[in-house]
């Protein structure tokens, strides 16, 4: 049994992992905190998870039915992310498996996502199930990634983007807008009721052959728009045709890029993980999309495409079953862990 710890941003997580099931995933969110200030303070961040840390590991424990005595392992996000929000989580995974004599695995944030989509099910009968090479598009506020799943952990990147993630345009577009933070999902209600060819506004990068992404021009974009028509935001059918106009042109990238890659690489499964794939109009769009072609695709369930503990914790679990080593105790976390473009991530390749 495996207790596994989230906090490379502002939700604080645990989840208890055992045989691939995930039977306790707990998110306490820090959305409310952060909303006066436009987005997420760092110093705030991290105090919230020292704060949290503790009632959350022993309410997942407390679901699990479980208590440390029976842990075999323990789990963290090592990084990418903020970095005193990573040591929270990271150094209390070490003092934990320190003092329990057990193993640490240290967990890179970006390779947990792409195990999300395979977790299926509700709380306490969610499990990892039949896994199958596939290509994968990672998508939140602070990235986006594609990655060509080879097999479990064997994978390299192939496309990521240049500027902007997804997630940052849609979020400083909303702030142009005047939205309420998080931006995101507000622009995203607002675009249901609009009409996505209101505007035309650019498509970076879309026609070009390799699999990266831009999005800053669009953002750009978007800001000149509205400063030649002031005041077009406030009126209430042009700012839900905007929000439809401009995730229009972000989803096409996306989807565009993404079945077009798995196309090329001979890939007949996709998956899409992180927040921005809870984006409706994404969904929508990429499941069409990869219908049409024949594709199969798996989305990430809502509850686990944003930041959480069940997917670090499951792939420890699956690093554990390949005979991975665990991650030395004096470690320290790394907020840069990118995956690498066209790196393979095997066992090998992670200390």
């Amino acid at each position: 049994m495996l207790l596994a710890l989230e906090t490379s941003c502002d939700e604080t997580s645990a989840a208890v992992i055992h045989d691939g099931r995930v039977l306790a995933n707990v998110v306490t969110s820090q959305i409310r905190l952060h909303a006066e200030y436009g987005g997420v303070v760092p110093e705030l961040a991290t105090r919230e998870h020292l704060r949290n840390l503790l009632p959350v590991a022993r309410e997942a424990l407390q679901c699990a039915g479980a208590t440390v005595r029976d842990l075999t392992a323990v789990a963290a996000t090592r990084g990418p992310g903020l970095p005193a929000a990573l040591m929270a989580g990271f150094t209390s995974a070490q003092a934990l498996a320190f003092a329990l004599g057990l193993p640490l695995y240290g967990v890179n944030h970006h390779e947990a996502h792409l195990y999300s989509p395979w977790i299926g099910g509700e709380p306490a009968v969610a499990q990892f199930e039949q896994f199958e090479p596939n290509l994968s598009l990672i998508v939140s506020g602070g990235h986006t990634l594609l990655v060509h799943v080879r097999a479990e952990l064997d994978h390299a990147v192939i496309g990521a983007t240049l500027d902007d993630a997804a997630g940052e345009c849609f979020d400083k577009i909303s702030k142009l807008l005047g939205l309420p933070y998080p931006g995101g999902p507000v622009l995203d209600r607002l675009a249901a009721e609009g009409k996505p060819t209101a505007y035309d506004f650019p498509r970076p990068l879309l026609t070009e052959p390799h699999f990266d992404f831009s999005f800053s021009g669009l953002k750009t974009s978007v800001r000149y728009f509205l400063e030649k028509r002031p005041g077009l935001a406030d009126d209430p059918k042009a700012l839900r045709d905007l929000c439809a106009s401009v995730q229009a042109a972000i989803v096409e990238v996306l989807v565009v890029k993404t079945v077009r890659a798995a196309r090329q690489l001979g890939i007949r499964c996709v998956t899409a993980s992180g927040g921005v794939s809870c984006n409706s109009g994404l969904r929508r769009e990429l499941a069409a999309r990869c219908a049409h072609r024949g594709l199969r695709l798996r989305l990430a369930d809502k509850n686990l495409c944003t930041d959480n503990a069940a997917m670090i914790g499951i792939l420890a679990e699956r690093q554990i079953r390949a005979g991975r080593a665990p991650t030395a105790g004096d470690q320290e976390t790394l907020p840069g862990w990118s995956l690498e473009p066209d790196t393979p991530t095997g066992p090998a390749n992670q200390g």
